[in-house]
């Protein structure tokens, strides 16, 4: 009894260690038996539950990242009442498999059984509970596919540019004062050119191993930041 004990202190000691940042829980995951690749990230891992009752069973490739409110099965106690009712065990399992380059967004919930091809995004809230094929936009309760990678690529080259405008009326209306280029920390492509890397802007964290390419290529649609903020149709600033 003091030995079972024992191996339960370990291991809860091992899980609450495991859980003070992302590369220790992803370590922690690949000890168990679960196949995870590089590049995986998960945010807030205290709020992140992967069940590892058949750590065999799951697998994650590379550039995965998972955010707080994360919940995935590899199995079911459903038969919890079929038990009661038949006098009978039924197990319940199935593999998990998540491909490359995936984003889940908050509280995102993936049942066993299930399979997300390379290049998804899979919306916040979401309860997936069937497969999402590759280079899918899915969200929903339950998780259905909206678009493909390539048709939410274009809403967004059309989009961010509207939102990031609205963002600069925003910071007239709440700040009262005019926009700084340090306020668009992820916006920065609207007015710098690839091969402009100021120092108040994140452009090499927020590009990472994507940062040769968009230096090599990306074209600013304005010409400088003024030209930007011309075009935002901002509030009069109000003084003092």
């Amino acid at each position: 009894m003091m030995r079972n004990l024992f191996k339960r202190l370990v291991s809860k000691c091992r899980r609450v260690w495991a859980e003070s940042s992302s590369e220790r829980y992803v370590d922690y995951l690949r000890s168990r038996g679960a196949r995870v690749g590089d590049g995986v990230f998960v945010r807030e891992p205290k709020r992140v539950t992967i069940d590892l009752t058949r750590p065999s069973l799951l697998k994650i490739g590379n550039n995965v990242r998972i955010n707080r409110g994360f919940l995935l099965l590899t199995h079911g106690y459903d038969w919890y009442v079929l038990r009661n009712l038949f006098d009978e065990v039924y197990a319940s399992s199935g593999r998990v498999t998540i491909g490359s380059n995936v984003f889940f967004g908050f509280n995102v919930t993936v049942l066993k059984g299930i399979e997300i091809g390379d290049n998804c995004i899979i919306g916040t809230g979401s309860v997936v509970t069937r497969s999402i094929p590759a280079n899918s936009v899915a969200a929903g309760i339950p998780a259905r596919v909206i678009c493909s990678i390539d048709e939410y690529r274009e809403k967004r080259r059309i989009d961010y540019v509207v939102e990031a405008k609205d963002y600069a009326r925003s910071i007239v209306e709440v700040h009262g004062r005019r926009p700084v280029p340090g306020d668009f920390r992820e916006e920065f492509p609207l007015f710098l050119d690839g091969d402009q890397l100021p120092d108040d802007l994140p452009v090499a964290a927020q590009l990472g191993d994507s940062l040769a390419a968009y230096q090599r290529r990306h074209r600013a649609p304005y010409a400088s930041f003024d030209a930007f903020l011309d075009d935002c149709d901002l509030p009069a600033v109000r003084n003092g």
